[in-house]
């Protein structure tokens, strides 16, 4: 049985604060995947680079206060892969991969387009930065999870307010355009999805601060642990964590059979 958790901290200091790595022990993953740290090297203190005796690894934005990607796992990887070799994006820290034997976990942060036309055009551009990169992926026949904040809302039933979000960051046609590829051309699984193909408001994961959006939960499902076809068919959990908020993400935890 493997457990894999992918939550975005919105700043792994905030989080921190509000219980974060104490859950983490509770839950005791064997995998968790954390987005937006928001956090450099310096500020890694013990307890976030080593929490409860996990091995952490991190990729770092080179802008302060900005991004940034991390995996924990129980065991030591065999390799480590900081960025995925672009220029523009790995100063961004958005992408970490950790191989154990045949299976790689990654963590990767795709960027937001919502806060200026310059950003939505640099989200485009990632698109077409990683997309063969998926490609390349798949490719090596490993099993592969990728976890991470995808900034998209596929289709309809991934967010509350589809039909006033269609010109908006994170639902654009291009973009869903896009994460349909990733599913029907490259082969990905959306391991959520496959469980609970029909679930609207309890698949969300991220809520807008502004407003009422989560009490209400005017939310989006933009987190998601994408796996190659093997290990997701061995997916049989799936739960979003909304008990205790972390973050404006909640955290998306999904069991794998051995």
């Amino acid at each position: 049985m493997k457990k894999i958790i992918s939550a975005n901290l919105n700043g792994i200091r905030s989080a921190a604060k509000k219980g974060f790595f104490e859950w983490m022990k509770k839950e005791d993953p064997d995998f968790l995947c954390v987005q937006e740290l928001k956090a450099q090297a310096p500020d890694m203190t013990v307890d976030f680079l080593n929490p409860h005796g996990f091995h952490g690894h991190f990729h770092y934005a080179e802008k302060k206060g900005y991004s940034g990607a991390g995996v924990y796992s129980k065991q030591q990887p065999d390799k480590v892969h900081i960025g995925f070799g672009s220029v523009e994006f790995d100063a961004e820290g958005r992408y970490v991969r950790c191989d154990f034997g045949n299976l790689s976990v990654i963590s990767v942060y795709c960027p937001s387009g919502s806060s200026s036309p310059e950003r939505q055009e640099a989200k485009f551009r990632f698109m077409e930065e990683f997309l063969p990169h998926l490609a390349a992926l798949k490719a090596e026949g490993r099993e592969l999870v990728i976890c991470g904040d995808w900034n998209i809302a596929h289709k309809e039933i991934d967010l509350k307010n589809w039909k006033s979000n269609q010109k908006n960051s994170g639902f654009l046609p291009e973009e869903r355009a896009w994460m349909t590829q990733v599913f029907d051309e490259l082969g990905w699984v959306d391991a959520y999805r496959r469980l609970h193909p029909d679930t609207t408001s309890e698949c969300y994961t991220w809520w807008s601060n502004r407003g009422q959006a989560w009490a209400n939960n005017v939310g989006w499902r933009i987190d998601y642990q994408v796996a190659t076809p093997g290990i997701a068919e061995k997916a049989h959990a799936a739960s979003i964590y909304k008990d205790e908020r972390f973050s404006d993400h909640s955290p998306l935890i999904i069991h794998y059979e051995d």
